[in-house]
């Protein structure tokens, strides 16, 4: 399965993959071990694609400088923005860039110990915060904007718990902007190739994968959302869905990595862009 961007084996290569259940607790535990011991491979293998500071919303490459996802580069000075699941807080860093006053928030404290590489120890004008979505340590209406970029989402047993936390320190009228894995992905195999484009399991399971050591615990788990339980889930968190973005693969993107690839990107959707504002 391995739906999440970028995400191929690494030091997890003798775990055993399976599909079962698997809570808040024990997924929030593996998404912070597993990031730890594998964000330097990570950020080695992507970094390049990443880049240091632009804000990319998935593995085709769809850029918000061109997206303006979030509205108009030129609107974002002087906006109060968290970015969620942040990694290395390349998003972060394009947003300080156009005047914003970004938060980067990460799960993993290695990720975070990458912002700051990136940065010859320090990131101007970001801020850096080690903690869970899903319980976010800001007061109300702290932020204007929140984003996240293939993070945090994911990963999470509950996303009405992280939905709510996120309307709860965004300001009136605020946006939610989250990228994710296309639901449609969890029905086709994690190929790049001709042998990832029959369908070999069923949309509708939303049964956890889940990469489990010898001993039965996870080291790595993604919960699978139908796009209406991902829509439902933005209206019982709080939310209005404005827009729903599917980007399609372009021309010049030749990266091939775990599923992603020309092939499948020109086929099938790869990722999915909720665009939401709080209802107040």
């Amino acid at each position: 399965m391995n739906q999440e961007y970028g995400h191929e084996d690494g030091p997890e290569d003798e775990a055993e993959a399976t599909r079962r259940d698997a809570g808040e607790a024990e997924s929030s535990r593996a998404s912070r071990g597993w990031w730890d011991r594998n964000a330097d491979e990570y950020q080695s293998e992507h970094g390049a694609f990443l880049g240091d500071d632009r804000f990319v919303w998935g593995p085709e490459g769809l850029d918000e400088a061109e997206a303006e996802l979030l509205g108009p580069a030129s609107a974002l000075k002087g906006l109060d923005v968290l970015e969620i699941g942040a990694g290395a807080a390349q998003c972060s860093r394009w947003l300080a860039a156009q005047g914003a006053r970004p938060v980067a928030l990460d799960l993993s404290h290695r990720q975070l110990q990458h912002a700051l590489r990136i940065g010859g120890g320090d990131v101007p004008g970001v801020g850096l915060v080690e903690a869970d979505a899903g319980v976010l340590p800001f007061r109300d209406g702290s932020f204007d904007l929140a984003v996240s970029a293939y993070g945090a989402v994911p990963f999470v047993a509950d996303p009405v718990r992280v939905f709510r936390e996120v309307r709860r320190v965004l300001r009136p009228g605020g946006r939610w902007v989250f990228s994710v894995t296309h639901p449609i992905r969890w029905a086709f195999p994690d190929e790049p190739g001709p042998e990832g484009l029959s369908i070999a399991a069923s949309y509708f399971d939303r049964t956890p994968y889940v990469e489990q050591d010898e001993r039965g615990n996870a080291v790595y788990v993604e919960h699978h959302r139908t796009i209406g339980d991902r829509v439902r889930d933005v209206v019982a968190g709080g939310f209005r869905l404005v827009d729903l973005v599917e980007p399609e693969w372009p021309s010049w993107n030749n990266q091939e990595w775990g599923g992603w690839s020309p092939l499948r990107g020109n086929l099938i959707p790869g990722t999915a862009i909720f665009v939401c504002e709080r209802m107040d």
